[in-house]
C-alpha cells in the first residue's frame, strides 16, 4: 500500500502523513507542484526526527508519477464525492490518493481513479485535515488486511 499526496499545500500535513507512513513502513510520493519547499522547517517538524525513515518519492506532475506506478488499483479519497470510506475493502498494492487541502482532487483524476471513498462530515464542515484523513483510510486499511 502507497499513499499519494497530491499537489499538498500545508507542510505540517505533509509532515504529519510523512511520519506516519514511515512508522507503517509505507512509501509516500508526492506529485508536484508542492505549496511549500522540501526543505520548509514546519514539514521537518511535523516530521520529527523520522525523515531518514520515510520512503519518498517526488514527482513533477500526475503524468509522471501515472507513468511510474507499479502498483495496484489508485483509490480517491474525497470530502464530497464516493462512497462511504467505511465499505472500502482495501488490497495489499493500492494506492490512496489525497488531493489538496484547499480544493480536492480534480474531476479528471476523480474519474481516474478505480473507486472514490469519502469520509462523511458534518452540513457547515468544509473538510477534514488531511494527515486525518490518511489515518481514517489506513487505520481501517490495516483492520481488514
Amino acid at each position: 500500500m502507497e499513499i499519494i499526496l497530491f499537489e499538498p499545500e500545508i507542510p505540517p500535513n505533509t509532515g504529519n502523513v510523512a511520519r506516519l507512513t514511515a512508522g507503517l513502513g509505507l512509501r509516500l510520493n508526492l506529485v508536484e507542484p508542492l505549496g511549500f519547499s522540501l526543505d520548509d522547517k514546519n514539514l521537518k517538524r511535523a516530521g520529527l526526527d523520522y525523515w531518514p525513515l520515510v520512503d519518498l518519492k517526488v514527482f513533477p506532475n500526475w503524468s509522471a508519477f501515472d507513468q511510474a506506478w507499479t502498483g495496484g488499483r489508485l483509490i480517491a479519497a474525497s470530502a464530497r464525492r464516493g462512497d462511504h470510506f467505511s465499505s472500502y475493502v482495501p488490497e495489499i498494492n493500492d494506492g490512496l490518493i489525497f488531493g489538496p487541502e484547499t480544493r480536492g482532487l480534480p474531476a479528471w483524476l476523480l474519474a481516474q481513479a478505480a473507486a472514490v471513498y469519502r469520509v462523511p462530515l458534518k452540513p457547515g464542515v468544509r473538510s477534514l485535515n488531511l494527515a486525518t484523513c490518511v489515518g481514517f483510510f489506513l487505520g481501517l486499511a490495516f483492520s481488514r488486511l
